[in-house]
């Protein structure tokens, strides 16, 4: 079992990182338009990517229109300032008049889930997976709801989705592995997806603790790190013979 510590510590920072993220929006998120392809959270995510159980930011081939862009940033702004019934229903009005954009539907499963409906965030995520299998976001999201649903292999398998859409996508890394340590008894894949997430995030603490404590668990040892190479324009040193003396420090 997982150190009793490192799992508090790793929930609290979430939860902690979940209300400061609730009213966080980007207006690219209007733009998930469906792809062809299949990320806060209860994880933070590096800066360099959107957060998870935040609103999150997608990359999509067309730009929404400047109405829509202009009311999603209306809804925004409610949801940033707290006014969660009146986002919510600007949130549908955007689902309805532009249901090529999943980025509604996942604030609205982020609004959900904070007000702990989570069967109707679940729904409303399912919907912004549908509307874009490509939204790492989408999928990301999901995952959180349907572990606070208590739905541990459905939580990996969205997960899992959100990697597949976008391998860099930090914040599923980490919800993935926490999953597989937690609550499917698999410390070495989450091993795996935890030292993706730091590698991707920078992070230092506390994930290196947990990084730590499962390979312990594990025996897997902390990889070693590759010698530098050496400069283009520097010749390589000349091995030493057979019977020359072996440098200080060094033996067979």
């Amino acid at each position: 079992m997982p150190n009793q510590s490192f799992r508090k510590m790793w929930l609290r920072l979430s939860n902690k990182a979940a209300c400061r993220r609730a009213g966080v929006a980007l207006a690219a998120i209007l733009a998930s338009a469906c792809q062809s392809a299949p990320a806060v959270k209860e994880a933070p995510a590096p800066k360099t990517a959107p957060a998870a159980d935040a609103v999150a930011a997608v990359q999509a081939p067309a730009q929404p229109p400047p109405r829509a862009l202009a009311e999603f940033d209306q809804a925004v702004a409610l949801m940033r300032a707290g006014n969660e019934s009146e986002a919510e229903a600007r949130f549908h009005e955007l689902a309805l008049a532009y249901p090529s954009f999943a980025g509604p539907d996942i604030n609205l499963g982020i609004l959900y889930r904070k007000a702990g409906r989570l069967v109707e965030s679940e729904q409303a995520l399912k919907a912004a997976t549908a509307r874009n299998a490509a939204s790492a976001a989408a999928w990301n999201e999901l995952g959180v709801t349907l572990r606070l649903r208590g739905q541990f292999p459905e939580a990996a398998a969205a997960y899992e989705h959100a990697i597949a859409a976008d391998a860099n996508f930090a914040p599923a890394h980490r919800n993935l592995g926490v999953v597989l340590d937690l609550y499917l008894a698999d410390p070495g894949r989450a091993l795996t997806e935890l030292e993706r997430y730091q590698e991707l995030s920078g992070e230092e603490k506390p994930v290196s603790g947990w990084i730590a404590e499962l390979r312990q668990r594990t025996g897997k040892k902390k990889p070693a790190s590759p010698a530098p190479a050496a400069p283009a324009d520097q010749a390589l040193p000349t091995p030493a013979s057979p019977t020359a003396p072996m440098p200080s420090g060094e033996s067979l």
